[in-house]
């Protein structure tokens, strides 16, 4: 049987960078806007620190014509710096994201899906 367990290694991004272009899982920790709080928005204002999938790159580009260097970009366009960096929300620490369930690769295109896909419901993990 295939081990589907997975173990993540967090990097500290004050200590090391991951390679431009990479996919990784960012620790992110920042303080939710406090305008405009309800009763309902309980998160308001305060600090979070939460995981989001993120890649990394050395040079970015915003809407607004803005350069970014060494910067992590989410799925939505939003620039963090590393931590320490001035920044509203900043990346703590990163991690590579994990293989695809049951290989060794983070991709499969064409026709090697479907295959991949039934190879990864098929395995059970370990016990």
């Amino acid at each position: 049987m295939t081990d589907l367990n997975t173990v993540v290694t967090w990097v500290d991004a004050r200590e090391r960078l991951p390679r431009s272009g990479t996919p990784v899982a960012a620790a992110i920790t920042g303080r939710y806007p406090a305008d405009g709080a309800t009763e309902a928005d309980v998160a308001s204002g305060e600090e979070f620190w939460l995981v989001r999938p993120m890649y990394f790159t050395t040079l970015h580009w915003s809407e607004d014509g803005a350069e970014h260097r060494d910067c992590f970009v989410d799925s939505d366009g939003v620039v963090r710096l590393p931590y320490g960096l001035t920044s509203a929300e900043t990346v703590t620490h990163w991690a590579e994201l994990p293989t695809l369930p049951g290989g060794t690769t983070h991709l499969v295109l064409g026709k090697g899906v479907q295959s991949a896909l039934h190879h990864a419901w098929d395995t059970r993990p370990l016990t």
